[in-house]
């Protein structure tokens, strides 16, 4: 008899569906499992063999297979543990094969029985629902499967699932779960002085662009980082699931799984490999960029990141997406972050200082700052000098002006650009300014003549690019969307144009 139980296998966010069979046949007593399977599943068997005997099973003496079809799709994880455990359990006919084909099963097992929490809950119910079928996940992630608003049972254990179906026991349908809340935002009132950065913050928020600060260790660089998720609206449902979708399927959801409501924040220190700022390793999981992905990425001290680690990370700022091509997988994940960096200007951070100084400058500078590459630099939209704090402001009163109100008129100018860029059918969607390209760049934000004037000949003086060049007209369609203005005038192209001063 052979017993056929529905799972999945995963090539990053996207979902396989993976069949697996069992089957019991005469000859010398063995258990094996096929169809590429790596250490994880390889080492299946015994957990499967240790939980059935738990419950007071214990598996005939019969040479048992499993295949896990297609066989040519290697599969990774301790999530098959589950499906092979009902399929087997489907062949010795103690659960009924024809009720559990309508669900997909994932889950790891322990020597007791138990499920424990297995990555990618999320992804695998809404392609099982998709496909037609309900899910069957551990009791911890029932509340995240819930959100594909498919038929979810999950129980704690897999004694529970064989008393769920001989009906001796009832498996309430778990409810949705948000993710819990993590600490409160920082607020703007907590910075006195750096008015100017604190504005190239609002505007980098209100465009989604990217931001460079560079200034003096203690300028309050990092406190300025830190303070920009309390400014950027919440994730739209459609963002909040494929946020949630990235981080279980990297396994990094916090106990109790849940909808992720609120954008990431992620700030790699900086001896941080290529692997791990844009995902990669023996599973090609995602790294960090796709983790921040619709949210934040802080990369403070910046030139001290690995060269070839900062460099990879120059196609997922245009794109949008990472692409992590390994021997033995080829994903790709979603990229779209908005980058805020930090750094010294030099290797002792006080160019410049007469007193704290060092006495290589300015050459100390030059070095350290060509750490940086120019291709990399022109990805990010504003450049910003932050000054030493000026002792007399830490004597002031906080500022009037908080996050909220801050936060209210970046949200107006959100507004703005989710009505301009309402997505017409064969385009690809657009949040925000910092994202518009090509013909629809210069539809939206073609400057007037005394601003396009300013431009052309701002751009010949600086030797902008042309990456530079679009770069400036986002900027500067931000600032007039803050300004509540249909059109990009000359105040707004002069502005913009402040941002790109070149750090070195």
């Amino acid at each position: 008899m052979t017993a056929h139980v529905a799972t999945v296998a995963f090539a990053g966010i996207e979902v396989l569906p993976v069949e697996v069979q069992a089957q019991m046949g005469s000859g010398l007593p063995a258990f094996a499992v096929v169809g590429l399977p790596d250490k994880a599943v390889a080492e299946s068997r015994e957990r499967v063999r240790a939980a059935l005997s738990g419950l007071g099973l214990a598996l005939p003496a019969k040479r048992i297979t499993i295949n896990l079809a297609p066989a040519d799709l290697a599969k990774e994880g301790s999530h098959f543990d589950l499906p092979i455990a009902a399929a087997l359990l489907v062949a010795m006919g103690i659960l009924p094969g024809e009720e559990l084909a309508e669900y997909c099963l994932l889950g790891e097992l322990g020597l007791d029985g138990r499920l424990a929490p297995v990555a990618g809950v999320l992804a695998a119910a809404i392609a099982a629902g998709a496909a037609g079928r309900g899910l069957i996940c551990p009791a911890a992630q029932g509340g995240e499967a819930a959100w594909s608003g498919g038929a979810v049972l999950a129980p704690s254990s897999l004694l529970a699932l064989i008393n769920h179906f001989k009906g001796s026991q009832v498996l309430a349908r778990p409810q949705p779960q948000m993710a819990k809340d993590r600490a409160p935002d920082l607020d703007l009132r907590d910075i006195k002085g750096q008015e100017t950065a604190k504005r190239a913050l609002e505007v980098a928020a209100a465009g989604g662009h990217n931001l460079l600060l560079c200034g003096p260790p203690g300028a309050g660089k990092s406190m300025l980082a830190a303070r920009l998720p309390g400014l950027l609206p919440p994730l739209s449902p459609a963002e909040a699931l494929e946020v949630t979708m990235i981080h279980s399927a990297a396994g990094a959801l916090a106990e109790g799984g849940g909808l992720l409501r609120r954008r990431p924040y992620r700030d790699p220190h900086h001896s941080a490999s290529v692997a791990a700022l844009v995902g990669g390793g023996q599973r090609a999981r995602p790294g960090e960029i796709s983790l921040a992905h619709g949210g934040v990425l802080f990369l403070d001290e910046l030139p001290e990141f690995p060269r070839a680690a900062l460099e990879a990370l120059r196609q997922p700022l245009e794109s949008g997406q990472v692409t992590v091509a390994r021997a033995n997988a080829h994903v790709t994940y979603p990229a779209r972050i908005q980058l805020v960096a930090a750094m010294n200007p030099c290797k002792c951070g006080h160019l410049g200082d007469p007193i704290l100084g060092c006495g290589r400058a300015p050459k100390c500078a030059a070095e350290y700052q060509a750490r940086l590459s120019g291709p990399l630099l022109d990805r990010i939209d504003l450049h910003l000098e932050v000054p030493a704090v000026n002792p007399a402001d830490l004597s002031l009163p906080p500022p009037a002006e908080d996050s909220a109100t801050v936060a209210a008129r970046i949200a107006q100018a959100r507004a703005i650009q989710a009505e301009r860029y309402a997505r017409p059918a064969g385009r690809r969607p657009i949040r925000c300014n910092a994202e518009a390209d090509g013909t629809l760049l210069e539809q939206v934000a073609a400057p007037d003549a005394a601003g396009r004037r300013l431009l052309v000949e701002a751009a010949e003086r600086l030797r902008l690019t042309a990456r530079g060049y679009h770069r400036v007209l986002r900027v500067a369609r931000t600032l007039a969307d803050l300004a509540g203005e249909a059109a990009v005038h000359r105040l707004q192209v002069a502005e913009a144009l402040s941002y790109r001063r070149v750090t070195r």
